[in-house]
């Protein structure tokens, strides 16, 4: 993870370089700055990144991912990233910025916006699936080969690593290690705990704080973990890991359970009406076209989807069922 200070200064550069008076003095003073240490130049390019990102983003998705008040006049990237920046420099600002998901969005390696599903293959052979909204740094050493996971879910599917000595495949996140044992799994962090699913071969759950308490976990099996325990393993469905395929498979499941899992793909905000929160849903949705997975409810359950805008939905009982 870079150091928040050094966040905290590239974007001081940024909102120097775009100021109108900004001279050639200031730029190669920056250019300086990013030559003395692989960080900062680490730091700029992921800055850069965001810029690009929010460059090409709809304006409407922009503004929410922002929190800037729908009334207000849209901010130019540029504008918008000045604001980050002095967000960062007014004190404290970076530290609390580095801890959110919306941060390790921004600032990690392979990321993933809202609504996108996205494979990676690494250098040695694995590959990564990112789910909706989520982000990894990828760390290969002579040791081990390490994953972190900064926010979302992922499925990991290990390869033969071609290194001529042994070296272990590993996702870290803010709550434990999971060690691949030749494997296929997923990995999801949430805000208090996380979860891993396994669908061939076996892992091994170490919790961050405990790590002599190391749980293996085989093939159907799953368990959710916090930074000191392991919650007794659980049968885990194959279908489970739809999702990597654009697909969200509803077993008996609870609505509002349903619906907190489409509001993972797309922006905005989802919700579910309490008063029909313990109705029970079978069937296929997409997750990749949440619109359609949200009109095909309609179609199995006696709701209605409520629409302010574009994102601000509510899934609520029929009229019919309510008179």
């Amino acid at each position: 993870m870079i150091s928040p200070a050094i966040v905290q200064r590239a974007s001081e550069w940024m909102v120097r370089l775009w100021a109108d008076d900004a001279s050639e003095a200031d730029r190669a003073a920056c250019e300086r700055w990013r030559a003395e240490h692989p960080d900062h130049e680490l730091a700029w390019r992921r800055l850069q990144s965001f810029d690009d990102k929010l460059s090409s983003a709809p304006r409407e998705v922009v503004r929410h991912v922002l929190r800037e008040p729908a009334p207000a006049a849209f901010l130019a990237r540029r504008r918008a990233l000045q604001i980050l920046g002095l967000a960062v420099t007014a004190g404290g600002g970076a530290c609390l910025l580095g801890g959110s998901d919306r941060w390790q969005l921004a600032m990690a390696g392979h990321s993933t916006a809202t609504g996108e599903i996205r494979t990676i293959t690494l250098a040695d052979g694995s590959t990564v699936v990112l789910a909706s909204a989520s982000a990894i740094d990828v760390r290969f050493t002579q040791d081990e080969r390490l994953i972190v996971l900064r926010a979302g879910e992922i499925l990991v599917t290990s390869g033969p690593d071609p290194a001529p000595t042994y070296r272990p495949l590993r996702v870290r996140d803010r709550h434990g290690t999971v060690q691949a044992l030749g494997t296929r799994f997923t990995v999801r962090q949430d805000a208090d705990s996380s979860h891993v699913a396994v669908y061939g071969g076996a892992v091994e759950l170490r919790p961050a704080h405990a790590p002599d308490a190391a749980v293996r976990l085989d093939a159907g099996q799953g368990a959710s973990f916090s930074a000191n325990t392991v919650q007794a393993p659980a049968q885990v469905p194959e279908h489970a890991a739809a999702w990597a395929r654009g697909l969200l498979v509803a077993d008996g499941m609870r609505l509002d359970a349903l619906i907190a899992e489409l509001a993972r793909y797309r922006p905005g905000l989802l919700r579910c009406d309490p008063a029909i929160a313990h109705l029970k849903v079978s069937g296929v949705f997409s997750v990749s076209n949440t619109d359609r997975a949200l009109h095909n409810l309609t179609r199995v359950l006696p709701v209605d989807v409520v629409s302010r805008t574009r994102y601000w939905v509510t899934v609520k009982a029929a009229a019919a069922v309510t008179k």
